[in-house]
């Protein structure tokens, strides 16, 4: 895929699974978050009451609700720390399911790109001017395994 463009978004479309929405739990911590978009909100509120509200919500769409809304106290070093959360999530998601760390090892070096228009921190904005902060991460954690020697299934 050398030179190519992923974009991913929604997880019914292809590689959804790259998703936070996707429905891959992971462990981390000791406890089992249904998404990594679960464990990515509620760390917005880690230590309170949010957290665990969160953990337990089931949909991933109502968790991102739950941790936009301001209404709540957001952990005053989140703009430090989110990048190394995001981080962290993505790293345990592939790593605890064997299919997608060889879905990701199989995109070779193409760009991965969450392209949406409602975000342009974590995706492209739309029109390919955003951070696209979850793609450069994806393409991290890609190359860490790589790296690593994980074999693709």
């Amino acid at each position: 895929m050398s030179g190519s463009v992923i974009l991913f978004y929604s997880t019914k479309d292809a590689y959804g699974e790259f998703s936070n929405f996707a429905a891959f739990p992971i462990e981390i911590d000791g406890r089992t978050w249904p998404t990594s978009e679960h464990y990515f909100q509620a760390q917005k509120f880690a230590g309170t009451e949010h957290e665990e509200l969160i953990r337990t919500t089931p949909s991933p769409m109502t968790v991102a609700k739950i941790g936009r809304d301001r209404k709540r106290p957001l952990r005053p070093d989140w703009e430090e720390v989110k990048d190394s959360i995001m981080r962290k999530a993505v790293r345990a998601k592939f790593d605890q399911h064997p299919r997608l760390a060889a879905m990701l090892i199989e995109t070779g070096d193409a760009e991965i790109v969450e392209h949406t228009k409602n975000d342009a921190y974590w995706g492209d904005g739309g029109d390919g001017k955003g951070l696209n902060r979850l793609g450069q991460i994806l393409m991290q954690v890609r190359a860490e395994m790589v790296r690593a020697g994980k074999d693709v299934i």
